[in-house]
């Protein structure tokens, strides 16, 4: 069986595998994989999604938001504050939480327009 999606020769371009080196060597890989590891569940995706749609929004919402419980979305929000992808507020008795800022937002939305695409060729 001949597989086609692997190269039958080994040869390295040092060139692009140096300059690719020592830009990786100046970047927290750890850091940014960690922001995925979070993105990786499903209802923390949910949850990321709603703040980017309505910026704001309180725990008992995004609980509504995300079909959980209010310890349970605290849960999930809290994790997503302690990677830096929320942020929160205290008013009175409520907390609110927001995406810690546009860059997050975009990389949600971009997200979510990649997934579009790649499902709608799937389709064709």
């Amino acid at each position: 069986m001949t597989q086609h999606d692997i190269c039958e020769v080994t040869t390295v371009d040092k060139e692009k595998v140096d300059k690719v080196k020592q830009k990786l060597q100046r970047q927290s890989t750890e850091g940014v994989a960690k922001i995925f590891k979070a993105l990786a569940d499903d209802t923390r995706v949910k949850i990321a999604y709603a703040l980017a749609i309505e910026e704001e929004l309180c725990v008992c919402d995004v609980a509504t938001i995300a079909g959980s419980s209010v310890a349970t979305a605290s849960h999930h929000l809290r994790t997503l504050r302690n990677l830096g992808i929320a942020k929160f507020r205290k008013e009175g008795k409520l907390v609110y939480y927001s995406l810690d800022d546009d860059h997050v937002k975009q990389l949600i939305e971009i997200a979510f327009e990649h997934h579009e695409e790649v499902a709608g060729r799937g389709r064709s």
